[in-house]
């Protein structure tokens, strides 16, 4: 087999993951020393922008947290901190679905759970029983059992199954197109399982941190935000600070093989790479396929990672279309109300810059954990779901300007129960087959500062073991 390119670090993957640990390891190493192997014909993975008739369409995600640094962090690196916008502070008012009508989520959400007692209290979304019942958390005894729980057990048990149902599991949805029967607090939300550990409830210690701030206002918002014209700036960005050679798209890679210092991978057009290390940021499904020839029990453990998957669809109208004006940002709908629609994101008011003047734009979420039919449906039965949605919720019935539908097969790793254990086990494994690292929003976090950091976190440890075998 031809071997086409020698170099210390392989990256596999060119989604945010595989971008970022390439990036941080031309830093460290340099460029000429750093390969990045993309399967697809274009980088970012789950990032796509298209910018069409004055609209910016995301396909997948379309902001980031920027309480957490390392997507900002990664933005200033790269010369355009300059460029990052936040939503509009004016609308950020949301909403849940139930009974076919939008009723506002009460204030004070914060990492998922109630923060603050009135707005519970005069919240249209729960019945009086179950707001009585939700405000009656820190009353709550705190659980004896060792080990994870499900975010559904957890919440139900603090909270009532009605606030479960109607507040947290939408939000759950949007977030993860998860099951929070299913899905591990720990792995997801550490930080309320901790809280209940040290305090006995997690409402109280949130109502004593208002009153040491001394105001009554919910806690500031986290605030999500992205770059001027769409996510594609961070990936556009990327591939600009990566030396164009050293970046093959179109290059699949079909098996892993030992080497006496490091890794052979050979590609599915016939080429290989050397590596002394490898950083493999593919999802969990397509590393168990590359890593269990090396590792049967590795590649098993990969392979227990579900996956959901999903579609979204934007829509775009003038704005003498929509009957009444959106009043907020968007709104969740239950698993409980039924249909197919998880969530809708009024993009025109989060982001007014990526409408032209007179344009309307809304993003559709559809499909969900245990629901996936809408992500193999046929263009014409989406369009259809959609309507239906457009008209029930929103009054309007005029034929969409523009329709842009993106399918995530197999799109969002599940973390649920034992996913923390799953991952003790899948590194002990890793030390066995040193030099290969894993990354990427299969393991510590879906959000694009969590696939970054990770990528960093990756590329560090590939780095410093270049280093132990060059030194050696």
């Amino acid at each position: 087999m031809d071997v086409s390119a020698t170099v210390r670090v392989a990256v596999i993957g060119g989604g945010i993951a595989g971008l970022a640990a390439a990036h941080r390891l031309v830093g460290l190493l340099g460029g000429d020393e750093v390969l990045l192997l993309e399967a697809d014909d274009r980088l970012g993975g789950k990032i796509t922008t298209e910018r069409a008739d004055g609209y910016v369409i995301e396909g997948g995600p379309d902001c980031f947290l920027a309480v957490k640094p390392a997507g900002l962090e990664l933005c200033r690196r790269l010369g355009i901190g300059d460029r990052i916008r936040g939503t509009n502070p004016a609308l950020r008012r949301s909403f849940v679905k139930r009974a076919g009508r939008l009723h506002e989520l009460p204030d004070g959400l914060t990492g998922l759970v109630p923060s603050r007692i009135r707005p519970l209290l005069t919240t249209g979304i729960l019945s009086p029983l179950g707001r009585v019942r939700a405000a009656c958390e820190p009353l709550v005894p705190r659980r004896r059992l060792a080990g994870d729980e499900a975010i559904a057990a957890f919440v139900t048990r603090r909270f009532g199954q009605e606030a479960y149902d109607w507040l947290v599991e939408p939000l759950l949805s949007g977030i993860f197109a998860g099951d929070g029967a299913a899905l591990s607090l720990s792995a997801t939300f550490p930080q309320l399982a901790e809280t209940e550990r040290l305090h006995g409830s997690v409402l109280l210690p949130m109502l004593r941190a208002r009153f040491r701030r001394g105001g009554n206002g919910a806690p500031p918002p986290l605030g999500f935000v992205t770059p001027e014209t769409g996510l594609a700036e961070l990936v556009e960005a990327l591939d600009r600070a990566l030396p164009a050679h050293q970046v093959w798209r179109g290059a699949r890679v079909g098996e892993i093989g030992r080497l006496r210092h490091g890794w052979r991978l050979s590609l599915e057009d016939g080429r290989a790479v050397d590596a002394l290390a490898v950083v493999c940021t593919a999802p969990a499904f397509d590393a168990a396929d590359l890593l269990a020839p090396l590792d049967a029990a590795l590649g098993e453990t990969l392979r227990t990672i579900p996956f959901v998957s999903t579609v979204t669809v934007s829509v775009a109208f003038p704005r003498s279309a929509v009957p009444a004006p959106l009043a907020g940002s968007g709104y969740v709908s239950p698993r409980l109300e039924g249909g197919s629609v998880v969530a809708c994101t009024w993009t025109s008011n989060k982001f007014p810059a990526r409408v032209p003047a007179g344009g309307v734009l809304l993003r559709f979420f559809l499909g969900r954990a245990g629901r996936e039919e809408p992500a193999f449906a046929s263009d014409d039965e989406i369009r259809g779901l959609v309507r239906r949605e457009l008209a029930a919720v929103h009054g309007i019935t005029a034929e969409p300007s523009l329709w842009r539908v993106f399918r995530w097969p197999r799109g969002l790793a599940q973390y649920t129960v034992g996913h923390l254990d799953r991952l003790d086990l899948i590194e002990r494994r890793l030390a066995m087959l040193p030099g290969l690292l894993l990354a990427g929003a299969s393991y510590r976090g879906v959000g694009i500062p969590d696939c970054i950091k990770s990528g960093w976190a990756a590329a560090d440890a590939a780095a410093a073991h270049v280093e132990t075998l060059v030194a050696a």
